[in-house]
């Protein structure tokens, strides 16, 4: 037997999210194998370069499932401190996410909690959020600081976000996000925590290898257009690249600010002009859309959906999971919302969820079923790749794969 590849799965239907010229990329009667976490073949199972048993040291049929690329949760906040349940209830009862967070609710709530969480809890608290994510599909997560506002805490989180991609096998992204909220201690003097984020936070998270990319939000109740170019300018300095919360409640040019700095990624974007579309088209970046967020806080504003198509920018489909406006634990759930809220059709939110959730986190070796990428993958219990959009709720997952090495144990583990 030649064992030249670790396993074959025959007997699978792929979509493979490639540019094979059908809807989803998808292949019937086909065969995937993988060597070493990485994907060896992709194809018509009637092309395999030989018998099967010569081709593998493991051969597997897949029951005709349907295989997809592993999920990619490009935003979320998973990493924080205690929950806002009450903040919840206060908005339905009449009251605003700016009104709760100038009342010292919102973020600096989850502040709170986290600075007082030790790294330990800290890690205890998160890891279930984050095995909720790997047993809907999700096999690479995005997860931002922001919860700390100062060194110890912000590097605190962007610990415990690595300890959970050591301790679930999965690929985790790790985004400094301190220019987030004001921190308590510099309230009326907004310039100068942004010096403290630039002289001392900034350096600390890239000098130590936290820190994939940075973040931060742009808007009326956070930090003005200049003061999110001086962090991104610094950022630039220690070449780390850049992401943005933008125009979520307002339009303060966010996405055109993101454009300014080439990120990887605007997101939100429900007040992003015209003209943040055709700057976003022009510098190559993601819009990333956060429905979880929309509907939580019951927006009627959408974002430019029809003007991102036309301008062919990349959309990418994310939970935010947070504790005060989206907590949100289900990827799927953020597609199906995707297509009912937004409009998008059920190939755009997959192709949201995957490809160009890569592309937003500068992933190039995930997101599609090629040859040469991870091997991230999953088995569904579905009839067609629509189904993944169309059921609400309900554990569809038969099988998660990350770089070729089976979750389920990781999955069953949740707590």
């Amino acid at each position: 037997m030649n064992s030249g590849w670790d396993v074959l799965l025959l007997d699978c239907r792929l979509a493979t999210l490639g540019r094979n010229g059908e809807p989803h990329g998808a292949i019937e009667r086909a065969a995937l194998a993988w060597k070493d976490g990485v994907i060896t073949y992709v194809g018509a199972q009637h092309d395999l370069p030989g018998p099967p048993e010569r081709l593998a040291a493991r051969i597997e049929s897949a029951d005709s499932a349907w295989i997809t690329p592993g999920l990619i949760d490009c935003h979320t906040h998973l990493v924080f401190g205690g929950d806002r349940a009450d903040e919840f209830d206060r908005r339905l009862n009449g009251a605003s996410y700016e009104e709760i967070a100038r009342a010292g609710g919102g973020i600096l709530s989850s502040v709170r909690a986290t600075r007082e969480a030790n790294e330990e809890n800290l890690f205890a608290q998160s890891l279930p959020r984050a095995r909720a994510l790997l047993a809907d599909g999700v096999t690479t997560i995005e997860i931002k600081s922001g919860y700390g506002l100062d060194l110890e805490n912000e590097l605190k989180m962007l610990r415990v976000a690595r300890r959970i991609s050591r301790e679930l096998g999965i690929g985790v992204r790790t985004t400094l996000l301190a220019a987030h909220a004001l921190p308590p201690e510099f309230n009326g003097r907004t310039d100068d925590y942004i010096d403290h984020l630039c002289a001392d936070v900034l350096p600390a998270a890239a000098r130590e290898g936290l820190a994939d990319a940075v973040d931060a939000f742009c808007e009326r109740i956070a930090f003005t257009p200049e003061q999110t170019r001086r962090v991104f300018a610094k950022a630039r300095e220690f070449g780390l690249p850049v992401k943005l919360h933008a125009d979520q409640l307002s339009d303060l040019g966010g996405a055109a600010l993101a454009a300014e700095f080439g990120a990887l990624s605007a997101d939100h974007l429900e007040w992003t002009s015209d003209a943040g579309v055709r700057a976003m088209a022009t510098a190559g970046t993601v819009a990333v859309l956060l429905p979880g967020a929309f509907y939580a806080l019951r927006e009627t504003k959408l974002p430019p959906i029809d003007a991102l198509r036309a301008a062919g920018v990349p959309i990418a489909i994310a939970t935010d999971l947070n504790p005060g406006t989206s907590p949100l634990l289900s990827l799927r759930l953020a597609m199906n919302m995707a297509c009912t809220l937004f409009h998008m059709t059920p190939e755009e939110a997959l192709r949201g969820a995957t490809v160009n959730a890569a592309r937003a986190l500068g992933l190039a070796d995930r997101g599609t079923l090629e040859v040469g990428k991870r091997a991230d993958f999953v088995l569904w219990n579905i009839e067609r790749p629509a189904d993944l959009c169309y059921w609400i709720g309900g554990g569809l997952v038969r099988s998660v794969f990350a770089q070729g090495r089976a979750q389920d144990a990781a999955i069953r583990n949740r707590s």
